[in-house]
């Protein structure tokens, strides 16, 4: 049997985690015929199908997932240490990608990104808004943001910013035909504008906490985002009430744009923190972007 050549394989794990060649191909910059034709010869020099392929996607066979888990690692040590040799710059350099969402690009990176490119040139932050939870091994996201509570026991995790509460907050002029609620329990009628985390998952319960006892309430509203920025909006437009981060509507309740309401019964949660494997710790760059964030009260 031939050898098998190092780029054939860097091919394959590319079009297995991808499930597909155009993406692949855009990744590794080559066309789609051009890496077909390099997976093609590969399954030919083995002798085993690696790639199942249909008109409308592609999967790994038995034997290609196998190969997955035995290369994915490899690849992944190799591009870590490689990036480590940025130790010999002068400056820190790379791409380091963050899985975040909008409110924590807010709230805890925006206020930093001005000194933080000013200072390292050769860094570029890639931060991709989702509110799903994403696996950040698996989609190769260099670390990720959650409330500290919510981090994996196996992870690294670096606390980025204080304690915070949510707030319900509505328009002067949503309350110009609405009465305000003295109990969270009445917001069952009101406009709520709910926020829905995940596509399959289910819409936000809004928690509240008095005297000790945790509860929630589902209040309804014929608004549903998966952002909470759009909750804000919604609610500086009249269009309901919503529950959102107290420092994202402390400057619109400081000039009197929101209006709250029940602050006595929203508790607080832990601050966030960006978390992450181990591995990470080899580059130059992705630690002095943790030293950048790094909260210290």
């Amino acid at each position: 049997m031939k050898p098998t050549k190092v780029n054939d394989l860097q091919a394959f794990v590319a079009v297995a985690r991808e499930q597909s060649f155009s993406k692949a191909a855009a990744r590794l910059d080559l066309t789609p015929s051009a890496l077909s034709h390099t997976i093609r010869t590969l399954e030919e020099r083995l002798g085993i199908r690696l790639l199942a392929r249909t008109t409308r996607n592609v999967s790994p066979t038995e034997a290609g997932e196998r190969l997955l888990r035995s290369l994915a690692p490899l690849f992944e040590q190799i591009a870590a240490e490689v990036e480590a040799l940025g130790e010999l710059r002068d400056k820190p350099a790379g791409t380091i990608r963050i899985t975040c969402t909008d409110d924590q690009i807010e709230l805890c990176l925006r206020p930093k990104f001005s000194a933080f490119l000013s200072q390292y040139p050769d860094i570029t932050l890639e931060l991709f808004v989702d509110y799903g939870f994403r696996n950040i091994v698996e989609e190769r996201f260099d670390a990720g943001i959650r409330m500290g509570e919510s981090v994996s026991k196996d992870m690294i995790a670096v606390r980025i910013g204080p304690d915070w509460r949510l707030a319900v907050v509505g328009s002067p002029a949503y309350f110009e035909t609405r009465s305000r609620p003295e109990t969270p329990h009445e917001l069952t009628g009101h406009a709520c504008i709910n926020i829905r985390h995940r596509p399959s998952g289910a819409i936000y319960a809004w928690e509240f906490e008095k005297d000790g006892k945790a509860f929630t309430v589902r209040g309804e509203g014929q608004l549903v985002f998966n952002s909470i920025m759009h909750v804000l909006n919604g609610a500086l437009d009249g269009l309901g009430l919503g529950y959102i981060p107290e420092q994202l509507v402390a400057p619109y309740l400081a000039d009197g744009r929101l209006v709250e309401v029940l602050p006595e019964w929203c508790p607080s949660f832990q601050g966030y923190h960006l978390y992450y494997p181990n591995r990470r710790q080899t580059s130059p760059a992705f630690l002095a972007f943790v030293e950048a964030l790094r909260y210290r009260g």
